[in-house]
């Protein structure tokens, strides 16, 4: 590997290790068992790539927290105006669907009201802190105990709702999907990608566990006139289009699109294949910002 500036190197080595930058370097050896590599192969431009990393995980970061709490509001609104303010304890909202978590078999809906009381009993709040004082013996009503869940709480909840609760239905079609089960899986992906960025991990050339549905049925907003490719469809882009829809469709304050394809612009060196972004990404209605 070559230097433009070995000391500049050193600096920026004692802040970001080298098994951390690893990861962004891999393609451009020749040989990854003895470690070569390509000819001009800069740490600078190592770094390039991870920085714009960052900056990207920043600008997701910002998307995924409202789109977090739009889902939130409508859970919250929706299910409480039509069963009460302790609809998420309410068994016969939820599917029956078994689970098995430490050797101990329970309904999905039982597993994920254990996670949203630890999540209850470990927060902060000062407001969880005063209805724990106030009301030892009572459970939290939903707008109360819903807003310090964490997001995959959330899409926990979200998906083990029966299907055919209308409130279910009515959460997606406000969020712009059609599709309950599509939707259910578009907050999934977007939970894994939240997981990556809330620990400062690599989005670059990451190959996705979580996949969304692309096939997207009479879209309210612009959305794609071709298929995806499998390239695009493993790698963070089809995670990141699902956000772009979700986030356009709400009419946030934040453009995260426009956002995303100014800093795309500004780095033209950083080969954004690797998270999917393969040519005439641009022209599809959903990202055409024109």
């Amino acid at each position: 590997m070559l230097f433009r500036d070995e000391a500049k190197a050193y600096d920026r080595l004692k802040d970001i290790s080298y098994y951390r930058l690893k990861g962004y370097w891999w393609n451009m050896q020749t040989d990854t068992t003895l470690h070569l590599f390509q000819p001009n192969t800069y740490f600078e431009d190592i770094l390039e790539r991870y920085d714009f990393d960052r900056k990207l995980r920043l600008v997701l970061f910002g998307g995924i927290e409202q789109i977090e709490i739009a889902v939130r509001t409508r859970l919250i609104y929706h299910l409480s105006i039509a069963y009460g303010g302790l609809w998420y304890r309410n068994p016969e909202l939820f599917e029956p669907s078994l689970k098995t978590k430490n050797g101990v078999a329970n309904t999905t809906h039982l597993h994920t009201l254990n996670e949203l009381q630890k999540e209850f009993n470990r927060s902060q709040e000062i407001f969880i802190k005063d209805h724990q004082r106030r009301y030892p013996e009572q459970h939290a009503d939903a707008w109360k105990v819903m807003e310090i869940a964490s997001m995959g709480t959330l899409s926990k909840f979200y998906k083990s709702l029966r299907i055919n609760l209308p409130e279910k239905g009515i959460i997606a079609t406000e969020m712009g999907v059609n599709s309950p089960h599509v939707f259910s899986g578009w907050l999934e992906a977007i939970v894994y990608i939240r997981n990556i960025i809330a620990h400062h991990s690599r989005l670059w050339s990451r190959t996705m566990v979580k996949r969304p549905s692309m096939q997207l049925n009479n879209p309210k907003g612009a959305w794609f006139t071709q298929p995806l490719k499998q390239g695009q469809l493993d790698k963070p882009f089809s995670t990141i289009s699902c956000m772009a829809y979700l986030c356009d469709f709400l009419n946030q304050p934040q453009n995260m699109k426009r956002e995303i394809i100014d800093l795309i612009n500004a780095s033209p060196s950083v080969p954004i294949y690797k998270y999917g972004f393969f040519n005439g990404w641009q022209n599809e209605p959903l990202w055409n910002c024109a």
